[in-house]
């Protein structure tokens, strides 16, 4: 059962109670271990419980975690592993490292934990890679148009030591950021209620024309152009409004996005377009983390690893029974609860997009940012490097199958 239906009896008033009296990381925490559904009684004992355990002596290290919006009611919706990362780091150095989790925007949001990070506000952050890219442009590297076939190709890149260095290590000298782990979709569009008495998407075409909300990725933008899907920025506060009274078409994201956010009542259809990454992740300080001794170093590697294969078995597990991402959609998820019809394209719409906007049909549009990319890089070719790992699993491989490797070992 997901933490949303465990939490759905109670009050958000009564939740932001217990948060205020034993943390929001010692309730979170707890509301992930309560079986069946939470009673305001049960879940105060189990806060109370868990606060006890996790404070039972002082911790060397008291990290901030920083998590934009996710909160006690979506946490479980988009799998992105920030909770199990916490409560398994606490767990592996028996409580030398404590994790303050704030998340539901309070600290930071998906445009600024990045730069909180940076500036050592927070330690470690949750947040899309595109909506960090804008203070860490060399998240772009991850938004090259169709450079991944599928999800299974990002988690193999992910769990590749070759990700060291085309992703890691760039980022950490360039930006002081640690990449952890990650949630892995890819990005279609999510129409808002222009599409709603419309047939649902099967062309490419249907969809020129179309006015849609980008995030930070420049490369996104230039995907987004090269389809002629005029791509414009939007608060994400107003996104949703946008959809809503039609002053926007669609919202380039992925579809646990479209739940987890609170989208589904505007959406009308998502199209997997596949178009470029989807990944929520989570980075660290990198100068925080060099100041831990060594063995609480390997314990983070170890339980971002932990983190990283949770993800990958439980978002695709989610995607289909919580976020209703299938055809056809399942009874109960919140697709089938808002009437959200998942507009899965053809292999050859597929195809022509790809042929529009990729840099290997379509190079000169992506020459800039590839050659600052490669030189960031330390001169590697940054989006032939990433193609071809890419296609070391097979492009029709289920997300779930692919064998989870400890990307720093090698």
């Amino acid at each position: 059962m997901k933490v949303s239906d465990k939490l759905a009896g109670i009050s958000r008033r009564d939740l932001l109670r217990l948060t205020g009296t034993y943390g929001m990381s010692s309730t979170l925490l707890a509301a992930g271990s309560v079986a069946g559904v939470a009673t305001l009684p049960s879940l105060a004992a189990a806060a109370e419980s868990t606060y006890d355990k996790r404070f039972k002596k002082p911790a060397k290290h008291t990290l901030k975690f920083g998590a934009s919006g996710f909160n006690a009611r979506n946490l479980l919706i988009e799998r992105a592993g920030a909770l199990e990362f916490a409560r398994d780091l606490e767990e592996r150095t028996d409580g030398e490292i404590r994790v303050e989790f704030i998340g539901d925007n309070q600290i930071c949001g998906q445009l600024s934990c990045v730069e909180k990070t940076q500036n050592g506000i927070v330690d470690i952050y949750a947040a899309s890679t595109q909506n960090s890219a804008g203070g860490a442009p060399y998240l772009n590297v991850l938004d090259y148009a169709y450079v991944f076939p599928g999800r299974a190709s990002q988690y193999h890149f992910l769990y590749s030591p070759e990700s060291n260095k085309i992703l890691r290590e760039p980022l950490e000298k360039r930006h002081g950021l640690k990449f952890l782990f990650s949630h892995c979709e890819l990005r279609g569009l999510q129409m808002g209620q222009n599409f709603a008495e419309k047939p649902t998407v099967t062309k490419l075409e249907e969809l020129f024309g179309t006015k849609n909300r980008v995030t930070g990725t420049q490369l996104g933008r230039i995907a987004m152009q090269l389809l002629n899907l005029n791509p414009v920025p939007v608060a994400w506060e107003e996104t949703l409004d946008g959809l809503k009274t039609g002053l926007i078409d669609g919202a380039e994201t992925w579809a646990s996005a479209v739940a987890y956010a609170n989208m589904s009542p505007v959406v009308s259809q998502s199209v997997d377009l596949r178009f470029f990454c989807g990944t929520e992740h989570t980075s660290m300080s990198a100068k925080v983390f060099d100041s831990l001794d060594g063995h609480l170093q390997d314990a983070v590697m170890e339980s971002s690893y932990l983190a990283q294969v949770h993800v990958q078995a439980a978002n695709e597990a989610a995607l289909v029974k919580t976020v209703g991402f299938s055809d056809p959609v399942m009874p109960g998820t919140l697709f089938d609860e808002h009437n959200v019809r998942p507009a899965f394209l053809a292999d050859d719409q597929i195809k022509m997009a790809e042929e529009m906007c990729s840099p290997e049909y379509n190079p000169e549009p992506w020459a800039q940012w590839r050659e600052r990319l490669n030189n960031w890089a330390g001169g590697l070719d940054t989006y032939t490097e990433l193609h071809r790992i890419a296609r070391e699993v097979p492009a029709d491989m289920k997300p779930e199958n692919v064998e989870p490797r400890r990307w720093w070992k090698g």
